[in-house]
């Protein structure tokens, strides 16, 4: 694999920054840069969403029959970093980075029609119905039935850690259709819309204060069963698919990078344990030395898996290992920027950030004084939030037993 840029990578690198110059306003550098989760004030997500789709930028890892870029492994990569360096507030994943490829990938022509051009706009807002109360990171044990009833399926249940499901009208879930057979056998994906009758959203506060997930309720929902995407009974196949892409299929190297180089720029004006300033310190310098060099690391394991991508595969297993080290990464990061918060990093000031979703029973102070620098004040917003990086999308327990069962045949 070639990792040097070509003169044309470089063009195209300045192409991008001369966009993001033009077109990343104040207001969503500043929803980017005080990010206090992977997920970004949604209406800034949702305005930047629509900036790049008319630069036909949105779904760049999408075919591009569909609308995707046709980019070479490099672009997709600057644009990622380029996007982060210069404070892009994230796009929600649930609709481009996930049910899109599983769409492509087993939808009808009649699904692609509707839902890709939709998804692309913004116009079709999807979230994500998997984990529920007694089924989590055991995918395969959720019990949401799905009763067939002529044209349709009727639903009843619950979803829960369901990610902006207020936000969304529409919702991708795997539903039980039958209970023969072995647990990954008679569970259907299908596609809700979520303004049916019978649905109730009651949101979830996180440590954080944020509401950005739920727990949605589902009595006697119709479904139709042209909303199945792949066959009835066969909807872990296509389930598998899509989690390959959750876990794996973008590139989170660039952020942690760039968290990382931040971490290093003011630890070197933080005060240190022993009169000096923070980076000098032995332990903290060893510590973000080594945090570094592992971002190094998950980013020549990105590289492979989008070239697999990119070549019409998908990620495979290689998911599973990005998952563990993105998320593990993040945490330890969000520790060292905790440590270099110092006191100020302690002050629950959430005014003070771009939250994911709404903060629950907090009132700013009149005046709106911040205790310290704003990063500051994201800092224990996404020390809390990452505390569940390594439980969603698959625990990293459950992606440890993936990997030494496919890889080690253990």
């Amino acid at each position: 694999m070639d990792l040097d840029w070509s003169a044309s990578d470089l063009a195209f690198r300045d192409e991008v920054r001369e966009f993001l110059d033009e077109k990343l306003t104040p207001e969503l550098r500043q929803a980017g840069r005080l990010m206090t989760s992977v997920y970004a004030d949604h209406d800034a997500s949702m305005k930047w969403q629509r900036i790049l789709h008319e630069r036909g930028w949105a779904a760049p890892a999408w075919p591009v029959e569909y609308g995707g870029c046709d980019w070479s492994l490099t672009q997709h990569y600057i644009f990622s970093r380029e996007s982060t360096l210069a404070g892009a507030p994230s796009l929600s994943p649930m609709g481009i980075r996930m049910v899109a490829h599983a769409l492509i990938a087993f939808g009808t022509d009649a699904q692609k029609d509707y839902f890709l051009p939709r998804i692309l706009t913004g116009e079709v807002f999807f979230c994500q119905g998997y984990s529920e109360p007694e089924a989590g990171s055991d995918l395969a044990a959720l019990s949401m039935a799905a009763v067939d009833d002529g044209d349709d399926l009727v639903c009843t249940g619950s979803k829960i850690w369901t990610t902006h499901a207020r936000e969304a009208n529409w919702m991708f879930a795997l539903v039980r259709t039958s209970r023969t057979g072995k647990k990954q056998q008679g569970i259907t994906f299908v596609l809700i819309d979520m303004t049916s009758p019978g649905i109730e959203i009651r949101p979830l506060v996180m440590t954080s204060g944020e509401e950005i997930q739920n727990q949605v309720f589902f009595d006697g929902v119709r479904v139709p069963k042209t909303n199945v995407v792949g066959r009835i009974d066969d909807g872990w196949t296509v389930a598998k698919y899509l989690l390959e892409f959750e876990r794996g299929g973008g590139a989170v190297a660039p952020a942690l990078q760039v968290m990382a180089e931040q971490i290093a720029s003011v630890s070197a004006e933080a005060p240190g344990p022993a009169g000096g300033v923070l980076l000098d310190d032995p332990a903290f310098g060893r510590k973000l030395a080594d945090a570094r060099i592992r971002t190094e690391v998950l980013e020549i394991l990105e590289y492979r898996v989008l070239a697999a991508v990119a070549g019409g595969g998908n990620p495979g297993t290689a998911s599973s290992m990005l998952k563990i080290l993105g998320t593990e990464l993040s945490q330890t990061l969000t520790e060292l920027a905790m440590e270099a918060a110092g006191p100020r990093g302690r002050v629950y000031q959430p005014h003070a950030t771009r939250p994911g979703g709404p903060i629950a029973d907090f009132e700013p102070p009149a005046d709106g004084y911040v205790s310290g620098e704003p990063w500051q004040a994201v800092a224990p917003l996404r020390y809390f939030n990452d505390r569940a990086g390594s439980i969603y999308a698959g625990s990293n327990e459950i992606q440890r037993n993936i990997l030494a069962k496919a890889e080690l045949g253990l």
